[in-house]
């Protein structure tokens, strides 16, 4: 994998593409977290005004840390940085007391929450966005959007543009390393940090990303019934979250009215 080459061609579209787009920059949200940390460097490295967010709702003191050591970081190396801490647990709260319709052990209702706090995260980049005349940077990367659909729809998922969702998590990596990101970050393990509790990514989906990234990879040349143990499990896994996510990356249904209803 040519790091260096990858990152430069990803810093030249993420500054075309602003220039066609006659944006002014970028909105990046922070999370402690590999992906936006790695998104947020890109984003620096166009020399473009970027505006990074750490958006804590509820959010672990460890997420915390890392999000403001990355962000210390990015302001010391860059000057065309700009951050802003915008706590969103109060609103959170506020919508939780509103809506809540059921008991908040359910595992849909929790869902609905976690998926609530990403809502509202992207509500706040895009307002950040349209005050300034900036594009809101997608932190995707490939397995999450394509493979397994961990997002959240109109949260996480809404985004203008994402610079790394061609790229597998274990690329991310890599690509973190040559912009030498916080090893902290590096070392972490990835959550999505949308629940009270400590829940990784792997707690909630039960696979490692090199496991998904393996099942995306034989995916469309093989069945479950090609596989035994460990590995049927894995595709067992990726098979029912792939099934699962279309909805998020397909076109919005739309009722076709016969040309005849119409006259």
């Amino acid at each position: 994998m040519q790091s260096a080459a990858i990152i430069e061609h990803i810093v030249n579209w993420l500054s075309n593409y602003a220039n066609q787009a006659k944006s002014k920059g970028f909105v990046v949200g922070v999370s402690g977290g590999i992906d936006s940390a790695v998104v947020s460097t890109l984003a620096a490295k166009t020399g473009l005004p970027t505006i990074v967010l750490e958006m804590p709702i509820h959010q672990k003191a460890d997420q915390i840390a890392r999000a403001q050591e990355h962000i210390n970081q990015l302001k010391k190396h860059y000057t065309n940085v700009e951050a802003h801490r915008v706590d969103l647990t109060t609103t959170f709260d506020s919508l939780a007391a509103a809506v809540d319709i059921g008991d908040k052990n359910q595992h849909q209702t929790q869902l609905a929450f976690a998926n609530a706090r990403s809502r509202l995260r992207m509500v706040t980049l895009y307002y950040y966005a349209q005050v300034r005349g900036m594009l809101v940077a997608g932190t995707g990367n490939k397995v999450e959007d394509f493979g397994v659909g961990f997002f959240t729809k109109y949260g996480d998922g809404g985004v203008d543009i994402s610079p790394i969702a061609d790229l597998l998590k274990t690329q991310v990596y890599t690509l973190a390393k040559a912009l030498n990101i916080n090893n902290d970050i590096i070392q972490a393990a990835p959550t999505d940090g949308l629940w009270d509790a400590d829940k990784t990514d792997e707690d909630q989906i039960g696979a490692t990303y090199p496991e998904l990234e393996w099942a995306m990879s034989v995916y469309d040349q093989h069945t479950i019934d090609d596989f035994t143990g460990r590995e049927r499990e894995v595709f067992s896994i990726y098979d029912r979250y792939h099934r699962a996510m279309q909805h998020k990356i397909n076109p919005i249904p739309v009722c076709q009215i016969p040309a005849e209803l119409l006259k």
